[in-house]
């Protein structure tokens, strides 16, 4: 297999850091996986009470988000690549607070929901 150009590009870095990044982005991909198995979950409750429009969206949401996030887990490991090839800072990202602000609003619904009679 070809390796990309940028892998080409400055330094090879220590691979004990290359090492930490791929398992950042192992736990990036975990994290998509969890997400990915909330929304089948939700949807196999949907299934079971009866079509819920709340639920079913909700479950579409986890699974989109899911998809989203494994793309972003290769992008920041890239971009976490390139960074240590060429000695610079580790570059920054919105994606962990947008994360946790969509987590925390589906655990809300999801709440809301269970309250309900």
């Amino acid at each position: 297999m070809r390796e990309p150009a940028w892998r080409q590009e400055g330094d090879e870095p220590d691979y004990r850091f290359s090492l930490a990044n791929e398992r950042t982005f192992l736990a990036w991909v975990r994290t998509a996986l969890a997400l990915l198995a909330g929304g089948v979950v939700l949807e196999q409750f949907s299934a079971h009470i009866g079509p819920h429009v709340v639920v079913v969206i909700l479950a579409v949401a986890l699974g989109v988000l899911s998809a989203v996030l494994s793309v972003i887990a290769y992008v920041r490991w890239r971009a976490n690549e390139i960074a240590m090839r060429h000695g610079r800072r580790l570059p920054s990202t919105v994606a962990i607070p947008l994360l946790s602000a969509i987590v925390l609003a589906v655990a809300a619904v999801i709440a809301v929901l269970l309250a309900l009679p």
